[in-house]
């Protein structure tokens, strides 16, 4: 027992010496390039990836959407789900430091016969209980790296439950605007429909005071019809989008209580950050980074096999040819064991190998995704200002096909103008004003996007 003890206890120390040559200390990978906002360049700290996603999505009735998605959509749960596995596995990986314990009862029976062959002359029963355990000493550091590996896994499928949020809350928020838009362009349709029957009236009144001719009166209807043929798909859009966000919300298909789009007030400053803050916050690339985390551990677990293992098994228990409960004797024995891999096909050298190629992928995997995320952010601020600087010139087009409209119905109605000019000039305003909600949408998803590439929406 005592030398048992003494070789034990020498395992251990030797193995606390031995384990940092075995395994190697998780160093974190460092990105491609630390420029990866484009045209970018600040030391302001301050980010909108900090602010609670309340406080960038102010509409009250947007909020109490995104709220009710994240107690209830679907993709969410499920993640948290994972989350729970991960940590089941975890906590079992710190279970591994302890001895493994059976209970075991058996019943043996024993007996010969007579030089007849034909009657048992000597018979017994022995019952016997008892208690195995057995403990691996951690020599290499392969438990410690299976503990590490699993919590970097835990930490990774808590990231990816976090970037599911992030992507829910941005999907809520550009289902909403998308939502808003419609509606008012439904809107501006309708009344241009109703412009356009104006116009119409307008034709035949000319056409009977010899101004124009019949084809100016069929040209101008055709041309309300054409705008109003638009009018279901509209609507179509409209009931889907809707039910596209009750499904975020885990809703059966229903109406969606929104506001309007001219109310919405985007946040006036946006802050970016530097791009290391991105890289800390941003859940894919946290995730991105703990899967690298995972492989690196279990390549260290990989290099543990090639060297001996270092195992104390004992084991006690009761005897009694009686019963169980009769008069008998206790047992018990205690060994220690080292186990050296000598030929195993290949085995070790194949998990070694494979490791090391998967360390590898998860470090590219890595990589591509900090060079995704800068790639968000960059388009996403240079769609914001293209949409900004859109709204501006739009504007300014706005108000002269207004006055064309204006005019080119006033020359026609005096012979100095053309039908087809009127037709011209109220088609070129409908659309410009339709472009100009997709402008309004286009800025504020902007921000949406802006907000998820910097890593906000999960806090």
């Amino acid at each position: 027992m005592k030398n048992i003890i003494k070789i034990g206890v020498l395992a251990v120390t030797l193995g606390m010496f031995a384990a940092c040559h075995v395994t190697k200390p998780y160093k974190k990978p460092a990105p491609i390039n630390t420029q990866l906002f484009r045209d970018y360049n600040s030391i302001d700290t301050n980010s909108i990836a900090k602010l609670h996603w309340n406080e960038i999505f102010t509409d009250t009735l947007l909020q109490k959407l995104i709220t009710e998605g994240i107690s209830h959509n679907i993709n969410l749960q499920t993640a948290y789900s994972v989350t729970g596995q991960a940590q089941a596995y975890y906590n079992q990986s710190k279970a591994a430091y302890y001895p493994g314990i059976d209970a075991n009862a058996g019943l043996t029976w024993s007996g010969f016969s007579n030089a007849a062959g034909s009657k048992n002359v000597n018979n017994g029963r022995e019952y016997s209980t008892g208690l195995t355990a057995s403990w691996e000493a951690d020599i290499w550091g392969k438990l410690k790296s299976a503990k590490k590996a699993q919590l970097a896994s835990l930490l990774q499928s808590s990231a990816n439950a976090r970037a599911v949020q992030t992507a829910l809350v941005a999907d809520i928020a550009n289902n909403y605007y998308y939502l808003m838009a419609l509606d008012r362009q439904l809107l501006i349709t309708e009344q241009s429909v109703k412009n356009w029957q104006t116009t119409v009236d307008v034709m035949k009144d000319l056409k009977n005071a010899d101004v124009v001719t019949g084809a100016a009166v069929v040209q101008s209807e055709a041309s309300k019809y054409a705008v109003k043929v638009t009018i279901p798909d509209l609507k179509q859009s409209i009931w889907q989008t809707e039910n596209i966000i009750n499904l975020l919300l885990a809703r059966v298909p229903g109406p969606v209580a929104r506001a309007k789009i001219d109310d919405q007030k985007p946040i006036a400053r946006l802050t970016l950050g530097i791009p290391a803050q991105m890289l800390a916050n941003r859940p894919d690339v946290l995730a991105a980074e703990y899967g690298f985390r995972n492989a690196y551990e279990l390549t260290n677990m990989a290099r543990t096999y090639f060297y001996p293992s270092f195992t104390l098994t004992g084991s006690g228990g009761y005897s009694s040819y009686v019963s169980f409960f009769g008069v008998g004797s206790l047992v018990g024995n205690l060994a220690a064991g080292l186990t050296q891999p000598i030929f195993n096909k290949g085995t070790n050298k194949t998990r070694l190998q494979v490791a090391k190629e998967q360390q590898k992928q998860a470090l590219l995997n890595f990589q591509s995704t900090v060079l995704s995320a800068g790639q968000d952010v960059s388009n996403a601020l240079m769609s914001y200002q293209a949409a900004g600087e859109k709204a501006i010139t739009r504007v300014s087009q706005l108000d002269n096909l207004e006055k064309s409209v204006d005019y080119t119905q006033q020359l026609v109605r005096y012979g100095s103008a053309n039908y087809t000019e009127v037709l011209t000039a109220q088609q070129n305003l409908l659309t410009a004003q339709l472009n100009s909600i997709n402008d309004r949408l286009q800025q504020l998803q902007a921000i949406v996007y802006l907000y998820r590439s910097l890593g906000g929406g999960w806090q």
